[in-house]
């Protein structure tokens, strides 16, 4: 190391955990400031969800660009580098003097999540220790959870009662960035891929003999992450415009209860087996649709709280089930990539209904947005079922965290 500090395994794995909270933090940041853009520049539910949208979509483009470049050149090198990019995308937010200022900061925030996403979450597994190693699931499902709960309560806290309300949950998101990228400075230099630091543009690539077990945790994944659009997206509208309530802070509270429940969820989980939590995971996420159908049909706040609720606790069987999975079968050599793979395919679903949910919602009504995306979410979870209970026990390889 040629006498350069560096971060003990511990240290990293709390790093590693810290850059995967920031893909949640920075997802879920302006969730309460949409409603306050619309009201400021006149924009209609399209614009609003096109600014959401823009987020999933850039970081797919990085995926299919640059999924597998961690197992080139490194895990450190490229989260630092998506660091950086989500730093500059949240100053953006919080100088921003017209939307299109949002618009670049929300495509940066996406250049950094695609870069970071797939390499801190293999990251976590190659510095847990191998006693520990199904532990690495639910740490990063923590993780996601706290950067959740961070965004969502400080910034409406802070968009609520704070100065600023458009801006200052940015600076905050900004500080974090940055310790963040001093922590990651200081983790090891490693390459588990091919030596000599290519960063030429690497898509992910899924083995041949790990597609059936990626083919199960992809459609979990979809299933998961399209809760964000009617979360993050049209959550905070939906609180707002449906459920009756005018302030942030409390919206806030009601949508935290998603990461909240997903948390601690993703503990209660650990014990399950993959295909458990699968089952389980869609099972409930049915339920939660349905309950949202009827909170918004019926205007009541206590409704949407369980459909929020049964959501976080869904999202978290079905992400720590399919990343169980699939990490347990993934070679170290490809980790990266494969992981990467995953991660697109939830954010394009992510993306593609957040923009028709969008138009759905300027055309003809936020609740016939919210009906339509409930039932694709069913449907997706009704595919995850299909899936989960017809494909037999994959035993996994035995190829544990190594150390770093």
């Amino acid at each position: 190391m040629g006498g350069r500090f560096v971060l003990g395994r511990r240290a990293s794995l709390l790093v590693s955990a810290g850059v995967v909270g920031h893909t949640l933090w920075t997802s879920a940041a302006p969730a309460l400031t949409y409603g306050l853009y619309a009201e400021e520049w006149h924009l209609t539910h399209t614009m609003t969800a096109g600014i959401f949208a823009i987020y999933p979509m850039t970081v797919v483009v990085m995926l299919v660009g640059f999924g597998g470049i961690s197992d080139q050149i490194g895990r450190r090198v490229t989260m630092l580098a998506g660091l950086f990019a989500s730093l500059v995308g949240a100053l953006l937010f919080a100088v921003a003097p017209s939307v299109w200022w949002v618009f670049a900061g929300r495509a940066l925030m996406g250049i950094g999540v695609g870069l970071a996403a797939s390499p801190s979450t293999a990251a976590i597994l190659e510095f847990t220790s191998p006693e520990h190693a199904k532990s690495a699931a639910s740490l990063t499902m923590g993780a996601q959870a706290i950067g959740f709960v961070a965004a969502l309560l400080l910034g409406g806290a802070l968009t609520e009662y704070g100065p600023w309300p458009t801006r200052l949950c940015f600076w905050v998101l900004a500080l974090f960035l940055i310790v963040l990228l001093i922590g990651t400075w200081f983790l090891p230099r490693h390459t588990l891929g091919y030596a000599g630091g290519d960063w030429r543009s690497r898509m992910p690539f899924v083995p041949k003999h790990v597609r059936r077990a990626f083919a199960v945790s992809s459609t979990a994944m979809v299933a998961a992450y399209t809760f964000g659009v009617l979360i993050l997206s049209l959550g905070g509208q939906v609180a707002h415009d449906l459920i009756g309530s005018p302030n942030a802070f409390l919206n806030s509270a009601v949508l935290s209860l998603f990461p909240i429940v997903m948390g601690a969820i993703g503990i209660i989980a650990r014990p399950f087996s993959p295909r458990a939590a699968l089952i389980v995971g869609a099972l409930i996420s049915c339920s939660g649709m349905v309950l949202l159908v009827l909170a918004v049909s019926l205007r009541d706040l206590v409704i949407y709280l369980l459909a929020t609720a049964a959501a976080g606790g869904a999202y978290s069987l079905l992400f720590v089930g399919g990343l169980q999975l699939i990490s347990a079968m993934a070679p170290e050599r490809n980790r990266g990539g494969i992981l990467s793979a995953l991660y697109l395919l939830g954010y394009l679903s992510m993306g593609a209904l957040a923009l028709v949910l969008g138009a759905i919602a300027t055309a003809r009504g936020l609740s016939l947005a919210v009906d339509i995306g409930a039932a694709a979410i069913i449907l997706m979870n009704v595919a995850t079922l299909v899936l989960a209970t017809a494909t037999p026990t994959i035993s996994p390889s035995a190829t544990g965290p190594v150390s770093t």
